[in-house]
C-alpha cells in the first residue's frame, strides 16, 4: 500500500489525482502532517509526500530502521514539478515509484541513486537474494574497475559490465557459501524440493527435513524456488506450513503425472497411498533437472516426511521486440524495458543503430546485415539456451514480416519466449493517410524471395475478389520491378481507376513523405522498398484529402436510406 500525505490545497489536489488513478494501491492519510507521516511509515510499503524534501527528512529521520526495513519515500513539490526519490530507492522501490508518479502527474522524476544515474542495474534490484559486499562491488562497477562474473549456474541476468577476472567478483550460485572479501553472492531460484508426507506430519518435521537436506548437500535455502508434491497432499498442514515458512509456492501434480516420471527410488508405499510409486523424487523431477538429493526420510520414528532436491537449469529468456516504424516516440515503453533488460542484443545493423543509446552498459551486441535473418534467429535462440537474457529486434511489429516467425521456428520449450508488439508499417502509414483500414483489410508482401509469385498472386486475387483493402509491403525494388504493376492490375479488374491509393515512404521518420492518388494514376516507378502502398476497396473515399474506408455500420446504412 502507498500512503499519501499532503499539507496544502495544492498538494491535496495532486494527492487526490494519484488516489483516483490508483484506488487499489493508495491510502490517504489525513490530519496533522507529523502524525500522518508516522502512521503511513509504520503501515505502508511506500509513501508519497506532497511536501518539501527538508520537511520530510526531519519527519522520517527518527523513524528509520534500516535499508531493508524502511518503506520507499517519494516527495512531490507544491508546484508538481518534481517527484523526488528520497528514501529506499532500490529496496523500497522509490526510484520506480518516482518515475510512475512523474508520468501520472507530468512531473520530472528525480533519481540520484548512483547506479541509476549511470544506467547500471543495482545488484540489489535483480530480484535475487544478495549477500556480501554489495556497496563495494557496486562502487567498482561504477568506477569502471574489473569485476568478474562467476556463474556457477545459468541464469538470465541483465547486462553488467563484467570481465573474466578482477579484484571484485559477482558470484552466481545456489551453493551454501559465504561471500568472500570484495564479492557479492547472488542466489538464483534453481532448486526444487519435492516433498512427501504422511497424514498429520508435523510442520517442524517437514521443514526440518528440508533444511537439513539442503544444508548437508551444501545448498542454499535462499535458492529454493518451490516445494512440490502430489495434489492429494495439497492441504497437508505440515507441507503447506513448510512452504509458507520458506516463502516459496507449493506446486502440486496429479498422481498420474508423477507416476510417469522415471525415478531412481520408487516405492510401493506411496503407490498404495496416493497412486504413484514416487512423490518426493517425482515431484521434484517433473520439470527435469539434476537430482542433487535423492529421496531421504526424516529422522523421526516412524518417519512421516520425505524429500528430494533437484536443480533445474536456468531458463534463458528470448524477447522478440518490435521497434516500430522508426520514430523514437513510437518505440513502446515495454520495448524499451526489454532492451534495457537484455544482456545480449541480436539484430540487423541498421536497427541496432536506431536504439544503441537505449542499451545499458555491458550489453553484448550481435549485429549482421541484410539477408541474414535466419542466422540472426538461430543466434538469438542459441544465446537464450545458454541461459542469457536476449532481445531479438525487428522493425515495426516483430511478428509481421519480421523476426518472430523464424525465431519461434528455431525455439523449443527449453527457453522462455516473450513477444513485444510494435507499431507496424501498415498502421503507421494508415495514421498518416487518414483511416484507410477502417474496415476489413489485409497485408501482402510482394517479395518473392521466400514465397513463390504464384502464391502471392493467388492471395492478391482473393483480396481483390473479396473487396478487401490491401496494404502492400516490399512493393518494389531494383531487382523486382514488375510485381507491383502486376498486383495493381489484378486489383484493377475489380475496382475502378478512381479507387483511392495511399503511398507512404519512411513512415514516422524524418524524411517521411506521403501522397494520396488513385489506382489509375499511381506510377509504380515512384515506389521503392521503403514505401507502403495501401489500395482502398470499393467503399474507400478521398474525404478532404484523407483516405477513409467506412466501417459500414448497419445503423449508418439505415439512416442513409431514410434520408
Amino acid at each position: 500500500m502507498i500512503g499519501l500525505i499532503s499539507a496544502t490545497a495544492a498538494g491535496a489536489a495532486a494527492r487526490d489525482r494519484l488516489a483516483a488513478a490508483w484506488p487499489d494501491r493508495t491510502r490517504v492519510y489525513e490530519g496533522p502532517v507529523g502524525d500522518a507521516v508516522r502512521a503511513a511509515f509504520a503501515q505502508c510499503e511506500q509513501l508519497v509526500c506532497f511536501l518539501a524534501t527538508g520537511a520530510v527528512v526531519r519527519l522520517v529521520a527518527p523513524l528509520l530502521s534500516g535499508k531493508t526495513e524502511d518503506p520507499g519515500v517519494v516527495c512531490v513539490d507544491e508546484g508538481g514539478r518534481f517527484a523526488v526519490s528520497l528514501l529506499g530507492g532500490h529496496a523500497g522501490g522509490a526510484n520506480e515509484l518516482a518515475r510512475e508518479v512523474g508520468e501520472l502527474l507530468d512531473a520530472e522524476p528525480v533519481v540520484t541513486t548512483a547506479t541509476d544515474a549511470v544506467d547500471l542495474p543495482g545488484l540489489d534490484t535483480l530480484g535475487l537474494p544478495v549477500e556480501g559486499d554489495v556497496a563495494g562491488v557496486s562502487r567498482a562497477l561504477l568506477d569502471g574497475e574489473a569485476v568478474a562474473l562467476r556463474a556457477e549456474v545459468a541464469w538470465p541476468l541483465p547486462p553488467l559490465p563484467v570481465t573474466d577476472g578482477g579484484p571484485y567478483t559477482i558470484r552466481l550460485t545456489d551453493r551454501l557459501v559465504e561471500a568472500a572479501e570484495r564479492e557479492v553472492v547472488l542466489r538464483p531460484p534453481t532448486l526444487v524440493v519435492g516433498v512427501g508426507a504422511s497424514r498429520g506430519a508435523p510442520l517442524e518435521e517437514v521443514l526440518g527435513l528440508v533444511e537439513e537436506s539442503l544444508r548437508e548437500a551444501g545448498l542454499s535455502v535462499a535458492s529454493v524456488a518451490e516445494l512440490a508434491t502430489v495434489d492429494a497432499k495439497a492441504e497437508e498442514a505440515g507441507i503447506v506450513g513448510a512452504a509458507r515458512r520458506l516463502g516459496v509456492p507449493l506446486v502440486t501434480y496429479s498422481a498420474g503425472e508423477l507416476a510417469g516420471v522415471d525415478v531412481p527410488n520408487p516405492s510401493d508405499a506411496p503407490l498404495a497411498a496416493v497412486g504413484t510409486p514416487s512423490v518426493a523424487e517425482a515431484a521434484a523431477l517433473v520439470g527435469g533437472g539434476e537430482l542433487l538429493v535423492p529421496k531421504r526420510k526424516s529422522a523421526a520414528s516412524p518417519a512421516m516426511a520425505t524429500c528430494a532436491v533437484v536443480r533445474r537449469p536456468g531458463r534463458g529468456r528470448l524477447a522478440v521486440v518490435g521497434l516500430g516504424p522508426g520514430a523514437r516516440d513510437l518505440v513502446t515503453p515495454r520495448a524499451q524495458a526489454e532492451l534495457r533488460r537484455a544482456s545480449v542484443l541480436v539484430g540487423l545493423d541498421q536497427y541496432v543503430d536506431q536504439i544503441r543509446d537505449l542499451l545499458r552498459p555491458g550489453t553484448r551486441i550481435l549485429e549482421s546485415g541484410l539477408g541474414a535473418e535466419e542466422e540472426r534467429a538461430r543466434t538469438a535462440v542459441e544465446e537464450a539456451r545458454k541461459g542469457q537474457a536476449v532481445a531479438l529486434i525487428g522493425s515495426g511489429d516483430a511478428g509481421v514480416y519480421a523476426m518472430a516467425s523464424p525465431a519461434l521456428a528455431e525455439a523449443s520449450d527449453d527457453i522462455d519466449v516473450v513477444g513485444v508488439p510494435g507499431v507496424t508499417a501498415a498502421l503507421a502509414a494508415g495514421a498518416i493517410l487518414g483511416a484507410p483500414l477502417g474496415h476489413d483489410h489485409v497485408s501482402i508482401s510482394l517479395s518473392d524471395l521466400h514465397t513463390p509469385w504464384e502464391v502471392i498472386e493467388r492471395r492478391v486475387r482473393a483480396a481483390a475478389e473479396a473487396d478487401i483493402v490491401v496494404t502492400f509491403y516490399n512493393p518494389r525494388s531494383r531487382g523486382r520491378d514488375w510485381q507491383l504493376p502486376k498486383a495493381l492490375g489484378i486489383l484493377a479488374e475489380h475496382r475502378t481507376p478512381r479507387t483511392p491509393v495511399g503511398v507512404v515512404r519512411n513512415a514516422s521518420r524524418p524524411d517521411e513523405s506521403s501522397r494520396l492518388t488513385t489506382l489509375g494514376a499511381l506510377d509504380p516507378a515512384t515506389v521503392d522498398m521503403m514505401t507502403v502502398v495501401t489500395v482502398g476497396n470499393t467503399a474507400t473515399r478521398d474525404i478532404a484529402g484523407r483516405m477513409v474506408t467506412p466501417r459500414g455500420y448497419r445503423w449508418q446504412s439505415a439512416q442513409e436510406g431514410s434520408e
